[in-house]
């Protein structure tokens, strides 16, 4: 089945995984790439996005699997009919065959921003990047069964944090994203449960990349 590699930048953070998703099965009517349906009472269009992303997160590494009725146009020519159809901020990179197994994804790289309006609080990269560093550091996590303790240190490879003007720290990630999965959120309310002196006025997130269990890069 063929892949596409793309961006969610920009205004278009703010659009939720149903409507991303809808997004793209319009796009390939309106670029003239008929999707294939599923079988069964309710046919759906043969999209599928990996590692679906909260709203409000920023990444430049999403796949979307496809299927396109009779005969397949070129993988480039896929890519430029569908650049020239989406919004702003989902930019197909591009368009391949024969990818990985979603189930393969193991990782991610994170960048998380967290800024203070009246400056970074002194010490607090030093401080943050040694709360990662504990042996156990027990978090809340909402899930369809309701709220749960999860310990979000075994799930971090690797963390650093950098400072990036007199009002923003950067953390750098690489967490599990898939059995089990770390939601880079959790980072953030880790800070405000354990480091409150340290908790940022408002944090954004932007996923880097993905990788399988080996870390290499995942396609």
């Amino acid at each position: 089945m063929p892949r596409i590699l793309f961006t969610k930048t920009a205004d278009a953070v703010w659009m939720s995984h149903l409507d991303l998703m809808r997004l793209f099965q319009r796009a390939f009517k309106r670029a003239g790439l008929p999707l294939t349906h599923t079988q069964g009472f309710n046919p759906r269009p043969s999209v599928s996005i990996a590692l679906p992303l909260s709203v409000g997160v920023e990444s430049v590494c999403e796949l979307l699997d496809f299927d396109l009725e009779g005969q397949v146009a070129a993988f480039d020519e896929i890519t430029n009919r569908l650049n020239a159809v989406l919004v702003p901020g989902i930019t197909v990179l591009s368009t391949y065959e024969d990818g990985r197994k979603i189930r393969d994804i193991a990782l991610l790289d994170c960048k998380i921003k967290l800024e203070y309006d009246a400056g970074i609080p002194d010490g607090a990269g030093e401080r943050i990047k040694g709360l990662f560093c504990r042996e156990s550091l027990v978090v809340e996590k909402k899930g369809k069964n309701g709220v749960v303790q999860q310990d979000i240190v075994p799930m971090i490879k690797q963390l650093d944090v950098v400072e990036h003007d007199a009002h923003t720290l950067v953390l750098c990630a690489r967490i599990c994203c898939q059995n089990p999965a770390l939601n880079p959120t959790q980072l953030v309310s880790a800070i405000g449960v354990y480091l409150p002196q340290c908790a940022p006025d408002f944090a954004s997130t932007a996923r880097m990349e993905i990788y399988d269990a080996q870390e290499n890069i995942f396609r």
